[in-house]
């Protein structure tokens, strides 16, 4: 499953990133995205979703919402 589809308000654990672009990768790693980490949707809104990591809430497209794949 990927938080494109993941529930709000329920917690999950990052399984893996399913994108080629490094300095995306790199990013969502300083954010503290990686395999392991539990992860939240706090919000869905139409082009995206509020998202929370560790200790920050952060906006993500739909796009990149696809692409972390959770369970």
């Amino acid at each position: 499953m990927t938080l494109l589809n993941a529930e709000e308000g329920r917690e999950y654990t990052v399984v893996s990133i399913n994108t080629d672009d490094e300095e995306l990768n790199s990013f969502l790693f300083s954010l503290g995205c990686y395999s392991g980490e539990p992860i939240t949707v706090i919000k869905r809104r139409k082009h995206g979703s509020v998202i929370s990591i560790k200790d920050g809430r952060y906006s993500i497209d739909n796009a990149l919402a696809d692409a972390i794949a959770v369970e």
